[in-house]
């Protein structure tokens, strides 16, 4: 590994060189509505899947074989709620530009790329989906909203038959968009990585075991993390008052389902009562009525976040593109990251992805194959980098451990899908009884029905 980055900073060093004399190149990356740097190898929210080992030979053979074709000067149109325009900001971008220019040349093509702000981009892309007018060739959909709904419709092409390149496509895309056994979606190799960021530095001061401890002993449980919270918990002035926390939110059902290995909802049928799902309930209900969080103060979403920027609480579940504001308004505190912690029934740490976006190809749109093809050979290129997301990891964290550790748990996430049924699913309402201490068999049998309602008017419209 240091061989490689040694290599990689090396040739880094001769392109920037090379680049200076040139006079420079763009750097047009632009923020996600979550915060995350976006680039087109990095989506945000960025939800891409934990990608599946392959060894060099399997790669080389999944690999398309060259075709030759000529598009008659036509421009491929690629939309996004980012501008996906290349940024030759590193050997690995510098590379898919180059591969882009030579494609365009041999197959008589053009690209544009149209970033939609975020807020109205659902309703502009599936109005022109519709309307038999596809706003682009290459559309990012969200899961939520492309599976079944615009799949029934026959509005997208499977593309699965046209993925099979393990360096350049995620192939838990084709679990994740898929809909009656195709897939409509491809996306980049990177994962969205989710978990705990904790405060060493108040860790230290108040005399708590090292979370690294639990992580490396294999008991980073449900059980460890509750005591370490109540731990946490402290009166350090001796007024009579909390003054430092241990847990900065009690609202963790996404982190907590993805924890144990259990959902909400699978396919058109809500899980209330699954075994493993009722572990979760009774694990959110337990940190309710023993009041392990810091409790809230009226504040809105980002609440959370606020505590532990504080300084004063030592853990918060988050998601990686939050590091970034963790670091600037946080200087004088370390702050480190671990998995969420395992639930009973897991059989690894997970991160959790309750948005999960791809990239699809509208029916409306010729030769999907070629467009696909066109994708494939611009990523297809020798990565400098060892493993996705590691020039961000490593720039945002010193110590091994928690770059580890977000690899772990990005490279174990799970796609949640009951954002599908929302806003008719009562999701809120049923996770604010467990937090106000309702009896989880009470809110199991109370919720089934209307989560089964909510369900059926998605699939069986």
């Amino acid at each position: 590994m240091q061989s490689k980055k040694a290599i990689a900073m090396l040739a880094g060093m001769m392109l920037v060189m090379g680049l200076t004399a040139c006079g420079g190149g763009n750097n047009a990356n632009t923020s996600s509505p979550s915060g995350s740097a976006a680039s087109n190898d990095a989506s945000p929210e960025a939800s891409a899947a934990s990608s599946e080992s392959a060894s060099p030979s399997e790669e080389a053979d999944a690999s398309t074989a060259e075709m030759d074709f000529d598009m008659g000067g036509r421009t491929i149109k690629i939309v996004s709620w980012w501008d996906m325009t290349i940024a030759e900001d590193n050997p690995d971008n510098i590379a898919k530009k180059k591969n882009l220019d030579e494609l365009m040349a041999k197959h008589n093509f053009k690209v544009e790329y149209i970033a939609i702000d975020y807020g109205e981009y659902q309703e502009k892309v599936t109005a022109s989906l519709l309307s038999g007018e596809p706003i682009g060739d290459i559309v990012r959909l969200g899961k939520n909203y492309t599976i079944p709904a615009l799949v029934q419709q026959d509005l997208l092409w499977p593309v699965d038959e046209y993925t099979k390149n393990t360096k350049v496509f995620n192939q838990k895309a084709n679990e994740y968009m898929s809909y009656d056994g195709r897939a409509y979606g491809f996306t980049e190799q990177s994962n969205l990585i989710s978990g705990i960021f904790y405060n060493k530095t108040l860790l230290n001061k108040i005399g708590i075991k090292s979370l690294q401890e639990y992580v490396d002993a294999g008991n980073w449980t449900w059980d460890t993390f509750i005591q370490v919270a109540k731990d946490a918990n402290k009166d350090t002035n001796n007024d009579g008052k909390l003054d430092t926390w241990g847990l900065a939110q009690a609202g963790l059902m996404d982190h907590a389902l993805v924890s144990n290995e259990a959902s909400l909802t699978v396919g058109d049928k809500q899980n209330l009562d699954d075994p493993k799902t009722v572990e979760v309930l009774n694990f959110l209900s337990r940190i309710a009525t023993e009041k392990v969080a810091r409790p809230t103060e009226g504040g809105d979403w980002t609440e959370p976040g606020q505590f532990f920027r504080q300084g004063n609480t030592l853990m918060y579940a988050g998601y990686m593109y939050e590091i970034g504001g963790f670091k600037t308004d946080m200087a004088d505190y370390d702050i480190g990251f671990v998995p969420f912690p395992q639930g009973p029934s897991a059989s690894a740490y997970h991160s959790v992805e309750g948005a999960f976006q791809a990239l699809t190809i509208p029916k409306k749109v010729e030769h999907p194959e070629q467009l696909v093809y066109i994708w494939e050979k611009i990523n297809d290129i020798d990565s400098m980098y060892d493993y996705p997301d590691q020039a961000s990891l490593e720039s945002n964290f010193t110590d091994e451990n928690d770059i580890n550790n977000a690899k772990t748990a990005g490279e174990g996430m799970i796609v949640l899908d009951h954002a599908t049924f929302m806003p008719t699913l009562p999701y809120y309402d049923l996770s604010g009884e467990i937090q106000a201490g309702t009896s989880v068999s009470s809110v199991i049998e109370k919720y089934k029905a209307p989560f089964q309602a909510a369900i059926d008017a998605v699939y069986k419209k």
